[in-house]
């Protein structure tokens, strides 16, 4: 029993000088990296501020390869189209337009978790920061809408509320409504879910606060919206929602489709349809469509 009080009083642990113990900065940087490789994004960033070595650890490309979606270097090449003379990181990227120049995979993660604007600003893209899953959204710009040339019917108007865009599509009455689109794209292997970004309602602020006009609205619960996606593969979805919550943004669910090969594009065409011409309808912001991963897409709702 004395050794053993000895032992714990006495210091000497492991050969090491009561002068000398070990601190957590001592552990080696890839050792660290072991073990920041099984945490999420967040969660590895967090640890980073402990201490120079963790921070150091939390920038090896092999814990980050990991955690970027397997086919980034397409994004890459998508979102790399666009001319980013303006955009302030370019700067830093020796005016080149691959965006990935000089990047590490930490550093390309964090570039992608931003929204990235392509196909001419009219699409985004953007990772989870949590999973690294893919989103996509399409503005209301890049959909075929019926009527949308004629301001009778439709107009854009800016907003401070769009996802990303800047505009809506308000639509002031119609008879026939009618929004459709497509997109090809690679998606990693995984299933998402697609969602129309909707209100009744025409935003604006005045003084500094939100207000929306809602007397406008009018025919939508006469009859349901149908919403349908298909795939180049074969599969497809449908469903149909009276729209409701003035005032509010809501995402209707268009429907889910699996993505099985990651290198392959799946071209998906998608609609929201209320052709009833017994009455008219009106007073309904249009946003974007967004494509989500469903793992994440009921938090995002």
């Amino acid at each position: 029993m004395g050794v053993g009080m000895s032992s714990t009083d006495g210091g000497n642990h492991g050969g090491e000088t009561p002068e000398y113990r070990r601190k957590l900065e001592d552990i080696p940087e890839s050792c660290i990296a072991m073990v920041l490789g099984h945490l999420d994004p967040p969660e590895i960033c967090r640890l980073a501020r402990l201490n120079r070595a963790f921070r150091g650890a939390s920038s090896a490309d092999f814990i980050w390869e990991t955690k970027l979606p397997t086919n980034y270097s397409f994004i890459v090449n998508k979102i790399s189209e666009l001319n980013h003379k303006n955009d302030d990181d370019m700067k830093n990227y020796g005016g080149s337009k691959d965006i990935s120049t000089g990047l590490n995979k930490k550093d390309i993660f964090a570039r992608l978790s931003r929204h990235n604007l392509f196909d001419s600003g009219n699409k985004e893209i953007w990772l989870d920061k949590k999973t690294g899953g893919v989103c996509v959204s399409i503005s209301s710009k890049a959909l075929s809408i019926t009527g949308i040339d004629d301001r009778r019917y439709w107009n854009h108007i800016p907003t401070e509320e769009s996802s990303r865009f800047q505009t809506v599509a308000y639509l002031l009455q119609i008879w026939w409504f009618e929004v459709c689109g497509e997109l090809e794209f690679k998606f990693p292997a995984g299933t998402y879910s697609l969602f129309f970004r909707i209100q009744l309602g025409k935003s604006s602020k005045r003084f500094g606060r939100r207000s929306c006009n809602v007397e406008h609205i009018h025919g939508w619960n006469l009859r349901p919206v149908r919403f349908q996606l298909t795939t180049s593969d074969g599969q497809h979805a449908s469903s149909e929602c009276y729209l409701d919550s003035p005032g509010s943004w809501i995402l209707y669910h268009g429907g889910d489709f699996v993505v099985k090969e990651t290198d392959k594009l799946t071209k998906i065409k998608f609609s929201a349809r209320q052709i009833d011409c017994t009455h008219i309808k009106g007073g309904l912001s249009f946003d974007s469509v967004m494509i989500l991963p469903k793992s994440i897409a009921s938090k995002a709702r």
